[in-house]
């Protein structure tokens, strides 16, 4: 059964980023597919789209670093250097997928996972 995953580590910290909120859209859609936040390991508690829900197609994740920063208390350029980072892709018919980001509050890596 096909699905779409996400996790985020605070590199920084060196911790997972817990807290940390995760919109997901069609790609060029404002309609909210799903919107929640990290758990205590940086990990969602269920998929972002599991089953019949996960259907081909362009979508885009929205991490919002910035409101994760300011919760912890990390000293912010005025504005955020990072703010809210959207993450396009594109799924396919039957596949898993598992978008992990890698953050800090000046950089962040993304990619997809297994």
């Amino acid at each position: 059964m096909a699905r779409l995953t996400t996790h985020v580590l605070d590199t920084a910290s060196g911790k997972p980023a817990s807290g940390l909120r995760v919109v997901l859209r069609r790609d060029g859609d404002a309609n909210v597919l799903a919107e929640t936040f990290t758990n205590a390991e940086g990990r969602l508690d269920k998929p972002l789209l599991d089953g019949a829900a996960c259907k081909p197609g362009r979508y885009e994740i929205s991490f919002h670093a910035g409101d994760y920063f300011r919760k912890q208390s990390v000293a912010l350029a005025d504005p955020a250097f990072l703010d809210v980072i959207p993450v396009r892709f594109a799924l396919t018919q039957g596949a898993d997928y598992h978008v992990p980001l890698l953050l800090s509050p000046y950089g962040y890596s993304v990619y997809r996972g297994s």
